[in-house]
Formats: structure tokens, C-alpha cells, sequence
């Protein structure tokens, strides 16, 4: 286990729910280490992980957001607490980017850090979002956050979903699509992220299978 996990992906792929996922798992698996979720989304006027704020703080795990989170203002600030992960080695971290350069730019103040704690970087892929359609999309996005960022991905993680409608044969579908992804991006698949409901039709099916909960239902279908 990798005592920071850095989460990034195009809008839409289901980054921040993957973050929030993995704080929880981190409590149930770690009942008394401090762990902290660090919302670096910094200018998305979508779904962020401050949105579970109050679900998080009652299993103990602490929020770190922008002081601009969830309002209007399109002004980036990067709250001083985020040092804190780097800091204070008993913490369990989790980072949420946010899905364009800015939120790039943003980790990219503590890519020294970074490179020092080895942390476990993850680019999240959702195949049926129209920003990833194809393998060389998810390349070309993948080297521009790298550059931006300043840091590597260690790792890929299939999200492929339809929100509420996503069925088994969906995740299925996508596994030749991931496949390709992670060779045209020289990185290894992580583990694939299935809503709990839909395991019984995955597992033995494929490798790396997770179960998480969907903290937001989007209703959307593409």
C-alpha cells in the first residue's frame, strides 16, 4: 500500500468518486490511522470531493479543499493545509486532481514532494465519456497532465461506467478498450472499478476487480 494515492482523469470519469471510495476502504482497512482526502479539483464546477464532506468527516477522515470549493469564483487557491500529507508521515493521503491543466499546475507545486514519498499516482479511464473515446485520447491526456504536473503515472484504473445505467456487459465491453489504453500508454491496470451491485456478474471475468459505492448518481447516458 502506497501511503499517498494521487487520482486523475478527464471530467467525468469518475475520479473523485474512485477518491472518496478509497478513503473509506482505507478506514475500514486502517480503523485508527488519520487519513485525509485533498480535493486539488480546484476549478471544476462539477462534482467534487468536498460534495462528501459531512460523509467523510463522520468516519473520521478529514477534508482538505480550496477555500473557493463549490462556489462561483474561478479564482485557483490551494489551501496551505495539503502540505500537511507530505508532512506528517502518519497520515494516509489521498489526492483528487482536477481534470485540466489547472488542476495539473496545482500538483504540480508538490511534484518534488511527490517523487520523494513514491507516491501511487492513478490515471482513472471512463471509455463511454467523450473526452476518452480512444486510446490515443487517454495518451495524449495522460502526457499533457505528466508535463504539466511535472510528475509520472505509476498506474491506470478502468472506470469505464454509465453512471446509474451501467450494466455488467458494460464493464465487460470495455476491457479490450483498456487493454489497448494501457499499451498505447505503457501502464499497468490497477484494478477495474465495478458498482458493489454488478459483482456477482464480474467477478472470476476479470482481473483486478474492486466493488465501490456510488456517492452521486449522475443521470446521463453517452
Amino acid at each position: 500500500m502506497h501511503r499517498i494515492t494521487i487520482f486523475a482523469g478527464h471530467y467525468g470519469s469518475g475520479k473523485t468518486n474512485l477518491a472518496v471510495n478509497h478513503a473509506f476502504q482505507l478506514r475500514k482497512s486502517h480503523p485508527d490511522k488519520r487519513i485525509a482526502v485533498c480535493d486539488l479539483d480546484i476549478a471544476n464546477p462539477y462534482f467534487r470531493a468536498l460534495d462528501s464532506k459531512k460523509a467523510l468527516e463522520i468516519s473520521n477522515i478529514e477534508m482538505i479543499a480550496s477555500g473557493f470549493s463549490n462556489s462561483n469564483l474561478e479564482a485557483p487557491s490551494i489551501p496551505s493545509s495539503v502540505s500537511a500529507i507530505f508532512d506528517c508521515k502518519d497520515i494516509l493521503g489521498i489526492i483528487d486532481v482536477g481534470g485540466d491543466d489547472r488542476g495539473a499546475y496545482a500538483l504540480g507545486r508538490y511534484s518534488g514532494r511527490i517523487a520523494e514519498e513514491g507516491a501511487q499516482i492513478l490515471l482513472v479511464c471512463n471509455c463511454f465519456r467523450p473526452l476518452s473515446k480512444s486510446p490515443l485520447q487517454i495518451e495524449s491526456f495522460k502526457r499533457e497532465i505528466e508535463a504539466a504536473a511535472n510528475v509520472r503515472f505509476t498506474g491506470m484504473v478502468n472506470n469505464s461506467n454509465l453512471g446509474s445505467e451501467t450494466t455488467a456487459e458494460d464493464v465487460l465491453k470495455s476491457m479490450d478498450f483498456i487493454d489497448a489504453a494501457s499499451a498505447a500508454c505503457g501502464l499497468p491496470v490497477v484494478f477495474t472499478a465495478a458498482r458493489r451491485d454488478l459483482l456477482p456478474s464480474l467477478e472470476g471475468k476479470m482481473p483486478g476487480l474492486v466493488g465501490i459505492d456510488i456517492f452521486r448518481t449522475e443521470k446521463w447516458r453517452i
